[in-house]
């Protein structure tokens, strides 16, 4: 169940902790995802929610973001010394939760625990009864829980759905999709320490095959079973980032991981998630259905704005069949799919949205996941609930 009270705008008015500059908004770790997306994508909020606080147990990264968050012509925020401090900050509605994977559950609960509304990064938790738990402590609280990835609150995607909701792709019967590369060691941009990626506790599946996952299951509905094929391909990597040089990770988490779904119907999907894959040109994500395909490039799956490619079935005599590029009709004041997070939350804070990034859907994704490792393990199928 989510729980969400429709016309939650009239909840902010005449709250101290919300100024002429917006919700207050506390952010909790300051690495690579905050440097290069979220604090950026502060920028096109402004006047409706604001960052007053940050925190990072590395204080010059705290301090790296409020300098960045200036230089964008924002406030800067305060710099909080311990987690504690930042949750008892009375100027916090709300928490962008940004912390590696691994916290992200006692994050969260730290946080709904506070009185705070919280957008937590992916994975919601480590295991599904964690993750159920923290929507109920949500529902204990009233307080509004969303999780990343932002697929579906994407411009692209929210187009998408509308134009497969409407039919003229017929119903549709196959996703396939991948997200492979070899992982955050070879990401000569990145801003943090890579090897939390390849620990047990991450992999390539809840880092980045988690937005094929959601995409398609945004698309499809809930899956009911899955089965997968998994392992160690590349067992030690060489840190490729600058400062980093000399590093090198042990792979502990599968680097290939091959992920089949039935969700029901004769309607199945495959995933290729992967950290062992030097370079690909196969799409990010296909649809199949019964009248066309959807097309989804790799290369754009980042923009949220990005056109897709379009085959629809003629079977006319005289049919005309061939591929078109077709854009969605609006456009976003956003750069990147990581950023229709937090303008969603805020809408949703506003009473503006229904949630689309329900901690529901974050925890079915969850479960298909740890599923597809027990499933990769036992070699079997696994039912999810």
């Amino acid at each position: 169940m989510t729980c969400y009270r429709a016309g939650a705008a009239e909840s902010w008015q005449g709250r101290d902790n919300v100024t002429q500059s917006g919700i207050g908004l506390g952010l909790i770790g300051c690495g690579d995802v905050a440097l290069r997306t979220y604090g950026p994508g502060l920028e096109p909020l402004a006047g409706r929610a604001t960052a007053v606080a940050v925190y990072d147990p590395d204080p010059t990264r705290s301090d790296l973001l409020a300098d960045d968050l200036v230089a964008l012509g924002l406030p800067r925020p305060a710099i909080a010394p311990t987690l504690d401090a930042l949750l008892a900050d009375h100027d916090v509605a709300a928490v962008l939760n940004l912390t590696p994977a691994p916290f992200h559950h006692q994050v969260n609960v730290a946080s709904l625990q506070a009185g705070k509304h919280v957008f937590s990064e992916k994975p919601l938790a480590g295991t599904v009864a964690d993750a159920r738990a923290t929507i109920d402590l949500a529902c204990e609280r009233g307080l509004t829980l969303l999780c990343a990835p932002a697929v579906m609150a994407t411009n692209r995607f929210r187009w998408l759905k509308a134009e497969l909701d409407a039919g003229w792709l017929g119903r549709p019967t196959l996703a396939v999709g991948q997200m492979a590369n070899m992982g955050p060691a070879a990401w000569r941009e990145y801003k943090g320490d890579p090897a939390v990626f390849y620990g047990p506790s991450v992999g390539p599946a809840l880092d980045t095959g988690v937005y094929i996952l959601h995409a398609i299951t945004g698309l499809f509905g809930p899956a009911r079973r899955v089965e997968a094929f998994g392992g160690v391909s590349i067992p030690r990597r060489n840190v490729l980032i600058p400062g980093r040089e000399g590093q090198v990770i042990d792979v502990a988490a599968p680097d290939h991981l091959l992920i089949h779904l039935d969700f029901g119907d004769n309607r199945f999907a495959q995933v290729l998630s992967s950290f062992a894959t030097p370079r690909s040109k196969a799409p990010a994500l296909e649809i199949h259905g019964e009248m066309g395909t959807v097309s989804m490039s790799l290369e754009n799956w980042y923009e949220p704005d990005a056109p897709v490619d379009v085959w629809q079935r003629d079977e006319l005599p005289d049919g005309q069949e061939g591929w078109k590029q077709v854009t969605p009709p609006q456009a976003s004041q956003i750069w990147h799919l990581i950023q229709a997070g937090p303008e969603h939350f805020i809408a949703v804070l506003e009473g503006a949205e229904a949630p689309i990034l329900t901690a529901e859907h974050a925890t079915h994704v969850l479960e298909i996941i740890l599923a597809a490792g027990v499933s990769m393990e036992e070699g079997c199928a696994v039912e999810l609930s």
